[in-house]
């Protein structure tokens, strides 16, 4: 119990946005993807995901870990099946905003998104790293009562203390999520597996390094430095203990730096790519289309569309 406590102390949780909605007519994502962690309660109507055959229902609440791209279906019969990107213009064709009160009210099938952060050590992301899939959590109304007064919280006009509530609400999100894990025992193993970074200071040091200096020299020769092993040895260590080499760890932190300067600034794409590590904007583009799958400017495009 102390290890599963040591994790959770770890993890920090950002909360990202919130939203009601109700399903206009049936449609099908072919590839939803977010960097982060994504919950759907469904309150009236059904969701399928992935090839499962059993849909989530009423009272259940679907979880896609961040960094992992799922096919989504809302609803039965016919239906439109298209990209994400397209789903983002066309969102209120499928999916229509509606407020809390009128969750109460509307008799369509409807559902309450939520998305955050996880990271262990500000720098990991947690659920995503244990390389587990989307899974239905039936059953809990803890879970589902904490999803509904964080979508109530963030709707709500400005009222004192209504940061420091969210945090706290998403924070008793994550936990709960964590505790339904060990209690069901989901992904015991991988849980255990996957997090030797807990266990490894020169791992961890690697880590803050490289959060710290996203922009910089990130070689194996300045890691080995960090974690005084030697420059042959540092690659092997680091994909011994995470699973992955250095290099793409590194692009994949970079990759996220980057989407999280799109979010929040109005840099140029050249700027960005500079900022986290790419001397060469071209190559920049390249990378990040080839693991996103849309150019970087698109992705700031949907990135500031309204959110469902």
């Amino acid at each position: 119990m102390e290890y599963y406590n040591k994790i959770v102390e770890s993890l920090g949780i950002r909360f990202s946005k919130a939203g009601n909605s109700k399903q206009v007519k049936p449609f099908t994502i072919m590839d939803y993807y977010d960097v982060d962690n994504t919950v759907i309660l469904v309150h009236n109507g059904e969701i399928f995901f992935d090839e499962e055959e059993e849909p989530v229902r009423e009272g259940d609440i679907l979880f896609i870990p961040g960094g992992r791209a799922t096919k989504l279906t809302y609803g039965n019969g016919k239906k439109n099946e298209m990209s994400y990107e397209d789903f983002k213009v066309d969102k209120r064709k499928y999916l229509q905003s509606i407020s809390f009160h009128d969750l109460r009210e509307v008799r369509e099938e409807k559902f309450t998104t939520i998305t955050f952060e996880t990271k262990v050590f500000d720098v990991v992301n947690f659920f995503s790293s244990l390389s587990i899939p989307p899974f239905v959590i039936k059953f809990n109304d803890k879970i589902a009562y904490i999803i509904e007064e964080l979508a109530k919280e963030s709707e709500g006009t400005q009222q004192v203390g209504k940061e420091r509530i969210i945090q706290v609400t998403a924070e008793s999100l994550v936990i709960e999520i964590v505790r339904h894990i060990l209690k069901n025992r989901l992904f015991v193993e991988e849980l255990t597996t996957n997090s030797t970074y807990f266990k490894d200071p020169r791992l961890i040091a690697m880590f803050n390094h490289i959060k710290q200096n996203i922009g910089g020299d990130l070689s194996n020769k300045v890691l080995a430095k960090v974690a005084n092993v030697s420059e042959d040895y540092v690659g092997q260590y680091f994909k011994m203990l995470t699973g992955i080499n250095p290099q793409d760890y590194i692009e994949y932190q970079r990759m996220e730096a980057a989407i999280n300067l799109l979010r929040t600034t109005k840099d140029s794409i050249r700027d960005i790519g500079r900022k986290v590590g790419y001397k060469d904007t071209a190559y920049f583009c390249r990378r990040f289309k080839m693991m996103y799958g849309i150019p970087a400017g698109k992705m700031r495009r949907r990135e500031t569309l309204i959110n469902v």
